[in-house]
């Protein structure tokens, strides 16, 4: 909340000031002006808070490209990352406008979730400004912007999260934008909030709503129905009297339609239908800015999935497109070296310097600047980067036996069915979500003896490098879930949750950065495939590699009822887990 001390604050900002930002051998003075723009967005009119960052020397005679960004869900111009991104550029020669995104910080007009008609076309009213199209609301104009055509300024855009998105959905309503680097940011709500890790149409996208990730949605519903409360403001735009507090009415009857556990076709499939209207997965055809996808290792909220969906569709249509699987994301992860914009190591991290020479090459015109592999990855087992011609394809199966290994070859599958069932409560843990955001204790990764079933290799001779998303393909039997299957509401499917542990020699478990594949299986008669969560990790020599279905998990929803499973081997029909293995070192 805004008190005396935050109102001096905002005094001061009033007049540009001369500041120098993390110490670096290229580090040069710029201002800070902030500004106010009026825009019109979805319908309503609405102050846009923001920053302008211009380098010394910057002038109408010696323009400078410009870069645009704003704030991940709950932020604003002023939190720690999106500061930092307008002084790492304006460091490094480039005009820089941080703002604080529609219904956050100062900005005014409701959350939509990034919807191109609305957070997209605000965007675009900046892009006008940098432009010299407009001026800001006390007449600053940007005539220092190096321009491609009259209006059409030299621009890119970067930020993580919620400030990923929306450079897509910007791009996707204006060509304008010439470069592009979301990190850790999704291809399609719908899967984001309620995964669906079978059956996909495209990408991430099920036709079949998937399990609610309770725990990180209503996290952030709660963020943003609080953002009155934590940046209190007269501005009429930022309050939805009818519905919500500050969401738009479409994005609060899908959070409260996935709180209350049941799907019926009719409700559901315009649920979903908002979801992905407001997401790349509806719009990428229309991005044609180059793009460099940074996605993290360690996110359970949107994983490398969600990244690899948006780079095959944008590589397909020929837009130029590459791809970093970083280490860190929503769930942590952070390691030395890696990037870190509150420490300015642009220079000295693998992906701080793939996005210099991103924008080098395609904002000041250096064709020489190497833009780097189409893949790269980090990997905690050895230094540096590896990297891939693409994403690594299947090519190593294991497959279900009825003893619970896993076995390379099909003619070692012993015959036999086990079963397991789920309580009416979660059973199972696995992510770590939003609770330790919060302060709160997050316990281990746990599965409860009955309500899962585990497959084991033996010791592996060698290392196994695992770099991408496995691929299992199942059939269960669930007499119980058969009868209701039909109903016409989804949530009376079954529910399963797939996982591959790394299994010490001394018997400890590890779930690599404790992803699950959550799943809801269209039909139990039919056997079905399940994509889970890319990974990077090298399985030691002497471990073993566990597969597991478990009935429930804690960050979700779970099954409604009492359903039982069983999973039935024979050589001639088992299951197959398939991982994308590349060769050692």
């Amino acid at each position: 909340m805004r008190g005396p001390l935050a109102a001096f604050a905002g005094a001061a900002l009033a007049a540009p000031l001369v500041l120098a930002g993390p110490a670096h051998a290229e580090a040069a003075p710029y201002t800070v002006t902030p500004l106010t723009f009026t825009v019109e967005a979805g319908g309503r009119t609405c102050a846009v808070d923001a920053d302008l960052y211009r380098p010394a020397g910057v002038d109408a005679d010696r323009p400078a490209p410009a870069v645009l960004a704003t704030n991940g869900f709950g932020g604003s111009k002023a939190d720690g990352s999106t500061d930092a991104i307008g002084k790492a550029f304006a460091e490094r020669g480039y005009v820089g406008l941080v703002y604080s995104g529609l219904g956050f910080g100062e900005s005014g007009c409701l959350i939509t979730l990034d919807d191109p008609a609305v957070d997209g076309r605000a965007a675009s009213e900046l892009l006008d400004f940098l432009g010299g199209l407009r001026t800001a609301d006390d007449g600053t104009r940007a005539d220092y912007v190096t321009r491609d055509a009259e209006g059409d300024p030299r621009v890119g855009m970067i930020g993580g999260s919620y400030g990923g998105a929306v450079q897509l959905a910007t791009a996707a309503v204006d060509p304008r934008v010439d470069a592009l680097v979301p990190l850790i940011t999704w291809n399609d709500l719908g899967y984001a909030l309620a995964p669906n890790n079978t059956g996909a149409r495209t990408g991430v996208t099920s036709d079949t709503p998937g399990v609610f990730k309770w725990q990180w949605a209503n996290g952030f519903y709660l963020i943003g129905e609080g953002q009155p409360l934590l940046n209190p403001s007269l501005d009429p735009s930022r309050i939805n009297r009818l519905d919500c507090l500050h969401f738009a009415t479409r994005a609060c009857e899908t959070i409260r339609l996935l709180n209350t556990g049941r799907y019926p076709a009719e409700k559901t499939e315009r649920m979903l239908a908002y979801a992905r209207s407001v997401s790349p997965v509806s719009y990428l055809d229309k991005v044609k800015a180059p793009t460099l996808i940074v996605q993290g290792q360690a996110d359970t909220l949107f994983n490398l999935n969600e990244a690899t969906a948006t780079y095959r569709t944008l590589k397909a249509q020929g837009t130029e497109t590459k791809m970093i699987w970083q280490s860190w994301g929503h769930s942590g992860g952070q390691v030395p070296g890696e990037l870190d914009l509150s420490q300015g190591n642009l220079e000295t991290s693998h992906v701080g310097q793939r996005v210099l020479a991103w924008f080098d090459r395609h904002l000041r015109g250096n064709t020489a600047a190497d833009t780097g592999p189409t893949l790269s990855y980090y990997r905690d087992w050895q230094s540096g980067y590896g990297t891939a011609a693409d994403v690594p394809a299947l090519s190593r199966s294991f497959h279900l036996s009825g003893d619970g290994t896993l076995v390379d070859n099909r003619s070692q599958v012993v015959r036999g069915s086990r079963q397991y069932t789920n309580w009416l409560v979660p059973t199972s843990h696995s992510e770590s979500s939003i609770a330790p955001l919060i302060g709160l204790p997050d316990p281990a990764p746990y599965d409860t003896k009955g309500t899962y079933l585990g497959w084991r290799t033996e010791p592996l001779a060698a290392p196994l490098d695992v770099v991408g998303a496995p691929k299992a393909t199942l059939k269960v039997v669930s007499p119980k879930a058969e009868r209701v299957q039909n109903s016409g509401d989804a949530s009376d499917k079954l529910v399963l949750f797939a996982k591959v542990y790394d299994i010490a020699p001394d018997g400890g478990r590890t779930l690599v950065n404790r992803l699950v594949s959550p799943v809801r299986v269209p039909d139990v008669t039919r056997p079905f495939t399940v994509e889970l969560p890319g990974i990077v990790h090298r399985y030691e020599k002497g471990h073993r590699l566990e597969f597991v279905i478990a009935a429930s998990d804690t960050a979700y929803f779970g099954n409604r009822g009492i359903k039982p499973v069983t999973v039935v081997s024979a050589p001639e029909d088992t299951g197959v887990l398939e991982l994308p293995v590349v060769p050692a070192g």
